[in-house]
């Protein structure tokens, strides 16, 4: 059986989740706890980038790197295009959301921890050590949280700068793809790298961002702001159609 190593809030992680299940590979998804999952990993792959894939004695690490493996590995439903210049297209809207993730995941975080302990609920998971000493256990993953991803004010002022150039860039190289995929006219990785990273900010339905009841009031006011601006822009639009009629999961987000 295929295993996902993960972290749930993870946009990376949901990203390959999607490529396993656009493969329409059978898999689980297990979580890791942050931090102390620095030690498996390493012992596994040799780094400590989630996610991580063990497909039978194989390990891949990092999401870009399980598309790249699953591609050659079941050419099936292809993730990346035979044409070397739709390739080269696709691999560089990829590499733009590597970093774009960074600085979705720092904003993001900063502002939903600000109002709240959603983040942390969910990286805490159902079951386990973090849930069962949670009066400990969580300021202790909040300080981590806050530290490594850096999440001081001045970092999060300039992750939103670069986000917002960031996604202006891929806002309009969908428009001149004429606004349907990122990339030639079917689903591929360009598309899923971009939808995933971009997730957090419009509260997908049924992914880890989702909200109680809809209640988009529920965000503070830059949170509220950015989530209109973004639904305004094509790109906003095509995430959220692209999720509603192409992300077909397999595979629960909360994992084991």
């Amino acid at each position: 059986m295929r295993v996902l190593y993960q972290f749930p809030l993870s946009h990376y992680c949901e990203k390959a989740r999607w490529l396993l299940d656009h493969k329409e590979l059978d898999y689980v998804a297990h979580n890791l706890i942050p931090g102390f999952h620095r030690a498996f990993t390493y012992l596994k792959s040799g780094q400590y980038l989630l996610p991580m894939l063990k497909d039978d004695k194989r390990w891949v690490a990092d999401s870009t790197q399980i598309a790249l493996y699953l591609d050659t590995t079941y050419p099936e439903h292809a993730l990346l295009r035979r044409d070397e210049q739709l390739r080269k297209q696709a691999l560089e809207i990829d590499k733009l959301t590597d970093e774009l993730g960074v600085h979705v995941r720092r904003w993001s975080l900063a502002h939903a921890l600000s109002v709240g302990d959603h983040p942390l609920e969910i990286m805490m998971g159902e079951q386990g050590y973090l849930r069962q000493f949670e009066k400990i256990s969580k300021p202790i993953l909040k300080s981590l949280v806050s530290n490594n991803y850096k999440l001081s004010p001045e970092k999060v002022a300039q992750s939103k700068l670069r986000m917002t150039e960031l996604i202006s860039d891929l806002n309009q190289r969908l428009i001149d793809n004429q606004g349907r995929y990122m990339v030639g006219d079917r689903l591929g990785l360009a598309d899923i790298s971009v939808c995933s990273i971009l997730a957090p900010l419009l509260v997908i339905k049924g992914t880890p961002w989702e909200l109680e009841n809809d209640d988009i009031e529920q965000f503070d006011g830059e949170l509220k702001q950015y989530y209109d601006y973004l639904s305004g822009l094509p790109i906003g639009q095509y995430v959220q159609r692209i999720y509603a009629t192409e992300r077909n999961a397999r595979v629960d987000w909360r994992g084991l």
